[in-house]
């Protein structure tokens, strides 16, 4: 009868012995069920870079989006986009706030804290609106996006958001967070 530590040298005497190549040998298990995940669906589980890589094809502008946003927006947001403070119903103040983040009392909007445009979209595409998540088309999500950065005099209300324009556009705190320095950052890029 052997102790468990006996047990547990054992095995690990064996692992060091087999060469690491004999595990990478191995043929896959398949269970003959499912299908491997088209890029579609795996799109849903990653978010759009700064960069627009993965923004789909489509445009709004911020004229549209008013009108979307007032459809879609304004029961939780408010309709001067001054949010809903309402116990646990309420959607966040999505504009006003620039250099609050350093005092006493900030405000965190898409204006004074997003670095990025393009996580405005990505974020409106997944998770709005409240009661619909995922539910705007493409067009609808820029366009709401053009509204909402055109409100906070991010962008000019004329400015047409696309694909291109967007990974273009240059949040007001854009520099204001720190680089992360963890190494395994460097395998998701």
């Amino acid at each position: 009868m052997f102790t468990r530590n006996a047990r547990m040298g054992a095995a690990c005497l064996f692992l060091a012995l087999v060469p690491l190549g004999a595990f990478a040998q191995t043929k896959a298990v398949r269970y003959g069920f499912g299908a491997p995940a088209t890029p579609g669906e795996l799109s849903k589980f990653f978010s759009i870079p700064p960069d627009g890589r993965g923004l789909p094809p489509g445009s709004g502008t911020a004229a549209k989006g008013a009108q979307v946003y007032a459809q879609s927006c304004t029961a939780c947001h408010g309709d001067q986009l001054q949010g809903n403070p309402q116990k646990g119903i309420g959607g966040d103040r999505l504009i006003g706030g620039r250099g609050t983040l350093a005092t006493k009392t900030p405000i965190k909007t898409v204006e004074s804290y997003w670095p990025f445009a393009t996580t405005l979209f990505d974020y409106i595409k997944r998770a709005m609106p409240f009661s619909a998540p995922g539910s705007l088309s493409d067009d609808d999500v820029y366009s709401v996006v053009a509204y909402i950065l055109s409100q906070a005099k991010i962008i000019q209300p004329t400015d047409t958001m696309n694909a291109t324009t967007l990974a273009r556009v240059a949040m007001p705190n854009r520099d204001g967070f720190e680089p992360d320095p963890r190494p395994e950052v460097q395998l998701y890029r």
